[in-house]
Order: C-alpha cells, then structure tokens, then sequence
C-alpha cells in the first residue's frame, strides 16, 4: 500500500512564490518517477513536472523558468518550488508517483490572486 501526501498549497499574490512538498509512504520500488500535475477548473488535468529516480526534470513549458522540481530519495519526498507565480496557475496540484503501478495524491489547492 502506498500513500502520498502532499503539503504547501494556499492563496498567493502574483509573482509571489510557493513549495509544494509530496511525502509518499509505504512499499515503494526504489526506481521510480515522481511528479506534479495540475488540474484547473474546466480543464484537464496536466504534467507540470517530474523527475527521475536519478534526478532527470522535464517540465512543461508553461512553468520553465519558473518552478523547479527537486526530490529526496531518502525520504521518499518531492518538492516543487513554484516562482514568480501568474493567476493561471491557478489549480488544484497532485503528486503522482509511477513505479509498477501509478499513485496520486489527494490534491493541494493553489490559488493566485491579482
């Protein structure tokens, strides 16, 4: 059984920033990949970032140049530093691990306001 619980959402200014954290517990294959993804209302949900065990990042171009995201394979956590935030990243943000199987996490809401 595997869980992942993410932290950090909330309301921000625009341009402002937030960290995002996912923490996932339980049997987890030690080669995996993490990531965030994001849902807006009416949308689809959508890669926003994700790295591998080894540490290789893709991002969505969207988010270039703005969030990073990091892991800590120790603690079996992923972070996701978002910067110099626009009100269209707006959305509910979820973790989501993939080893043999595919898990998500309950959802954050981050909210940017004008």
């Amino acid at each position: 059984q595997v869980s992942l619980v993410e932290s950090g959402g909330g309301l921000v200014q625009a341009v402002g920033s937030l960290r995002l954290s996912c923490a996932a517990t339980g049997s987890i294959f030690s080669i995996n990949l993490m990531g965030w993804y994001r849902q807006a209302p009416g949308k689809q949900r959508e890669l926003v970032a994700r790295i591998t065990h080894s540490g290789t990042t893709t991002y969505s171009d969207s988010v270039k140049g703005r969030f990073t995201i990091s892991r800590d394979n120790a603690k079996n956590t992923v972070y996701l530093q978002m910067n110099s935030l626009k009100l269209e990243d707006t959305a509910v943000y979820y973790c989501n691990l993939k080893t043999r199987n595919d898990y998500w996490g309950q959802g954050t809401q981050v909210t940017v306001s004008s």
